[in-house]
């Protein structure tokens, strides 16, 4: 009976220890569970930076059911090259003299049915089409183009009541904001991609009013003229362009200068913009190290146009601009916009600092010039003598050869030009990666002029290795000097 006894009393603690460990385990939560916490099990925060905010989820069918009314699909047909040939084409052959025809997007701003577009879309067309989301085709016309910033504002007469398209603030953009874009790809009507901000500020085309919102939301051939549109479904940019080398890399006119244009083009059907007729540089540290600047911000005068406001108040080349009407100036970007929103014939007051003194010089404002297209840089192979190795100083990588009457006339370059051209550019050097470029002419290395092969030979010896060195070019391609920095390898 004692052993009996005692087997009984440690089978009973046995199966006393297990439901006791059974009924303290249900008081703990699972690692993973199908329904509410438990209201008794205190609530423990996750651990998250403090830094990092969550907010909403960006909702874009709530954005798309809203905005993808007022957007349109555009067709433009223009004429052929030659309207006045009748007859005898080989069938066989392409008709060059066909009218062309183009698809593209834009989105309604006002109830009357004025629409914002792409310039590269309806120009040169004498016949514009308007798809509208309820399937309606109407005919526009053109009230107003703006080729340097590619937008152009057409109209579709007698309507009242259209969907629109409300505008944002494309400056209150940041790098990694979502967007969407919507437009007629490929003729796909009303297609809907999603994408980042990319980029704020990327130049293109014209490095002196390029803006450029760049995103990875899908933007193919078609879409150009479509909306690009914020979380809180506002516009704040018109698509324009795509990269040819990748898929996912397009860019948007910002809305902020298309609005602010939207009033001349209505009034004059062109937007006109100041002009001083000047290249501009910002302030760096390269800059200021090898040029020995005793400024640490501005705009750096690389050339000045003859003939034009600035040149006949007496701006020179190297000259910084520090303030435009008491106004201090940061970079270049901010002096050619705030040049560009004055009227021609308005006088302006610079502020430059010149060799370390300052002055102020009255510019009085030209109607910016109109863009025009110009050719490459020269793509002829250099001569055979160029190619062979040289006893040049290799601590830049460039080869350069003395400018005769025949290199003149050869490369289109300027009478009267002085310098060295440069026949190659080794791959991997100091030159390559500052951007110097094959056909270009050397004028000046920190401030000291180069009109002959010895004279590079003579100033590049004296320079060391780590040296930031200044060189003054002229571009062909541009018709333009420029300033850039190397450093010495």
């Amino acid at each position: 009976m004692r052993r009996f006894t005692l087997v009984t009393l440690a089978l009973t603690a046995v199966v006393a220890f297990f439901v006791g460990a059974i009924f303290a385990g249900s008081g703990s939560q699972p690692s993973v569970s199908a329904g509410p916490a438990s209201k008794n099990v205190p609530h423990r925060e996750p651990t998250v930076s403090s830094s990092v905010t969550a907010g909403p989820a960006v909702n874009f069918a709530d954005v798309v059911q809203r905005i993808n009314p007022a957007v349109v699909n555009i067709d433009a047909t223009a004429p052929g090259r030659d309207r006045r040939r009748r007859g005898g084409d080989d069938p066989g052959r392409p008709d060059l003299d066909a009218p062309r025809r183009g698809e593209g997007s834009g989105f309604i701003i006002d109830p009357d049915g004025s629409i914002l577009t792409n310039n590269h879309v309806i120009e040169g067309a004498e016949r514009i089409t308007v798809k509208l989301s309820d399937g309606r085709t109407l005919r526009a016309r053109v009230v107003g183009v703006d080729p340097d910033t590619d937008i152009a504002l057409i109209k579709i007469d007698g309507q009242s009541g259209l969907p629109v398209a409300p505008l944002g603030d494309s400056s209150a953009l940041r790098v990694g904001e979502w967007v969407c874009a919507i437009g007629n790809p490929l003729g796909y009507e009303h297609t809907v991609t999603v994408g980042v901000v990319s980029y704020l500020g990327r130049k293109l085309f014209d490095a002196s009013l390029d803006d450029y919102i760049q995103t990875d939301a899908a933007i193919n051939f078609g879409n150009s003229g479509g909306p690009l549109i914020n979380a809180r479904g506002e516009v704040i940019g018109i698509n324009a362009a795509i990269s040819s080398r990748a898929s996912n890399i397009g860019f948007a006119v910002p809305i902020n200068g298309a609005a602010s244009a939207i009033t001349q083009l209505r009034a004059n059907g062109h937007v006109s913009r100041g002009y001083m007729g000047i290249s501009l540089k910002d302030v760096d540290g390269d800059l200021r190290q090898s040029l020995r600047l005793t400024v640490a911000h501005g705009a750096l005068v690389q050339d000045v146009t003859a003939g034009s406001p600035a040149s006949r108040s007496g701006v020179q080349p190297y000259d910084v601009i520090i303030a435009l009407d008491q106004t201090p100036v940061s970079n270049d970007n901010e002096l050619i916009r705030a040049i560009a929103a004055d009227a021609p014939g308005t006088l302006v007051h610079l502020r430059i600092v010149r060799d370390g003194h300052d002055s102020t010089l009255a510019v009085k404002l030209s109607e910016r010039p109109r863009r025009e297209g110009r050719d490459g840089p020269p793509e002829t192979p250099a001569p055979a003598a160029d190619r062979k190795p040289s006893d040049d100083p290799p601590t830049l990588g460039l080869t350069v050869r003395d400018m005769d009457r025949q290199t003149i006339d050869r490369f289109g370059l300027p009478r009267g030009l002085k310098g060295v051209l440069i026949t190659r550019v080794d791959a991997l050097s100091a030159g390559f990666d500052a951007g110097v470029d094959r056909g270009s002419v050397l004028l000046e290395i920190n401030r000291q002029a180069v009109e002959s092969v010895p004279d590079y030979r003579r100033l590049m010896k004296a320079t060391h290795t780590g040296e930031i060195l200044t060189l003054y070019l002229y571009s062909p391609d541009l018709d333009q000097r420029q300033l850039k920095t190397v450093r010495v390898d």
